[in-house]
C-alpha cells in the first residue's frame, strides 16, 4: 500500500514538472518584449502598423518552443529580428534564404546584408540555421523536422521565376505531420491570375489552390493584413507603395496614405499520418 502511494506521489511531481508548452498569453507577451527590443531600428517598427506581427504571429500559432523555418527572410531579416529572439533558447529558428548566384548583383548584396544582421548580435543571432531555397532543391530544414514554416510576400516572386510549386514542396518536406505553413501575400484583386505576377500581386483563391496542390490543407484565414485603401491598380504595381515608392517623389502623400498593399494571410496544415 505505502509502494503504490509513493508511486502515486511520484508521478503527480511528474506531471507538475512536465512542460506542456507556453500558452497564448505567455507567447503574446514574449513577442511584446521581443518586439520591444534593441535589435529592432525606428524604421523597422514603423512598419508594424502594415504589418502586424504580433497578430499574425499569434494566429499562426507561434510558440518559444517551436522549430520554425522563415522561407525568404531576405537582406532586412525583418521577421529574424522578431522569431530568431523569440524561439533561441528553447526552440530554433532556420532562414532558409536566396541561393547564392554571383551573376546577380541583388542576390549577393543581400545575402551580405543578411550575414552582418547575424553577426552584429550574436547573443540573438547565434543560433540561427542558413539554409536555402531554390532552383537547387536543397532542403531547407531537415525532412519532416519543423514544427512551422512561414513566409511573407515571396510567392509573386517565385511565380515570377517559374517555380513556385517547388517551393511550396520544399515546404511540405520539411514540416512535421501535423505542422503549420503560415503564409502573407499581396492579395490580388481577382480576375485571371498572371502566371508570372508581374505586378507583385496574387489572387487569393489562385494562392490556396497552388499550396493545396502540394499537400496542404487550409486551416484559417485572417484578415489582420487586409487593406481596403489599396487599388492595386499601379503601372508599377504593388511596388508602387511604401515601403518601396517605386514613383519616388510622383504622387509620394497619396501613397504613403494608402500604406502598404493589402495581403491576404492564410494558415495551412501538413495532414498528419
Amino acid at each position: 500500500m505505502r509502494t503504490v502511494l509513493l508511486m502515486s506521489i511520484l508521478a503527480n511531481v511528474l506531471a507538475g514538472c512536465a512542460s506542456p508548452g507556453s500558452t497564448r498569453t505567455e507567447t503574446a507577451a514574449a513577442i511584446d518584449g521581443v518586439l520591444a527590443g534593441g535589435q529592432r531600428s525606428e524604421a523597422h517598427r514603423e512598419r508594424d502598423r502594415y504589418r502586424h506581427p504580433k497578430e499574425t504571429l499569434l494566429f499562426f500559432g507561434v510558440r518559444p518552443e517551436l522549430r520554425i523555418v522563415e522561407v525568404w527572410p531576405g537582406g532586412a531579416g525583418w521577421y529574424t529580428e522578431i522569431l530568431a529572439p523569440l524561439v533561441r533558447e528553447k526552440g530554433q529558428y532556420y532562414a532558409a534564404q536566396y541561393e547564392a548566384d554571383a551573376s546577380n548583383e541583388y542576390v549577393t548584396r543581400e545575402l551580405a546584408r543578411f550575414r552582418e544582421k547575424l553577426a552584429s548580435r550574436p547573443d540573438l543571432y547565434d543560433r540561427v540555421v542558413v539554409t536555402t531555397l531554390g532552383p537547387s532543391g536543397a532542403a531547407i530544414a531537415p525532412p519532416a523536422s519543423a514544427d512551422m514554416v512561414v513566409t511573407f510576400r515571396n510567392i509573386h516572386s517565385w511565380m515570377a521565376r517559374g517555380w513556385a510549386p517547388q517551393a511550396f514542396a520544399a515546404m511540405y518536406a520539411a514540416l512535421k505531420p501535423g505542422g503549420v505553413l503560415g503564409v502573407v501575400e499581396h492579395r490580388g484583386p481577382g480576375g485571371e491570375q498572371d502566371p508570372q505576377a508581374r505586378r507583385g500581386y496574387v489572387n487569393e483563391d489562385y494562392a490556396i489552390r497552388m499550396i493545396e496542390a502540394a499537400g496542404f490543407r487550409l486551416a484559417g484565414k485572417s484578415s489582420v493584413n487586409d487593406n481596403p485603401r489599396d487599388t492595386k491598380d499601379y503601372e508599377q504595381g504593388v511596388w508602387t507603395l511604401p515601403p518601396t515608392l517605386r514613383l519616388g517623389t510622383t504622387d509620394r502623400q497619396k501613397y504613403l496614405d494608402i500604406g502598404e498593399s493589402d495581403r491576404f494571410t492564410l494558415k495551412f496544415e501538413k495532414p498528419a499520418k
